[in-house]
């Protein structure tokens, strides 16, 4: 997937599509995790779909929930989900800067072969 060091760093425009691609993938990730919190919301708690996407999209952002859930199954999968929108935080974060990373990484490099 990506050039090891003793090939060029990619051309700019290449580099642009596949930073393209890694923001794309962690939009993705981010669409698909809220669905998931939306649809759990619902079924838990039987909020409107707009205070669905409200406590959801709170907890991927790492604010919390608006609405304290009051079943026991609402509790549960609040807990679950808010553990899970953690690990969707550092994916996408980590989604974002590694083709940053790696082409700072792979220049520094490839200027040593030169």
């Amino acid at each position: 997937m990506y050039e090891n060091r003793k090939q060029r760093p990619l051309s700019r425009a290449k580099f642009v599509r596949r930073l393209f691609m890694h923001v794309l993938a962690a939009v993705c990730l981010l669409f698909v995790s809220l669905v998931i919190g939306m649809v759990g919301y619902e079924h838990y708690e039987n909020l409107g779909w707009r205070s669905d996407f409200l406590n959801a999209a709170m907890l991927l952002g790492g604010m919390g929930p608006v609405d304290q859930p009051h079943t026991n199954g609402g509790k549960l999968f609040a807990g679950f989900y808010a553990l899970y929108a953690g690990l969707v935080f550092i994916a996408t974060a980590t989604l974002i800067f590694t083709p940053i990373v790696h082409r700072l990484l792979h220049k520094f490099h490839w200027d040593d072969k030169l």
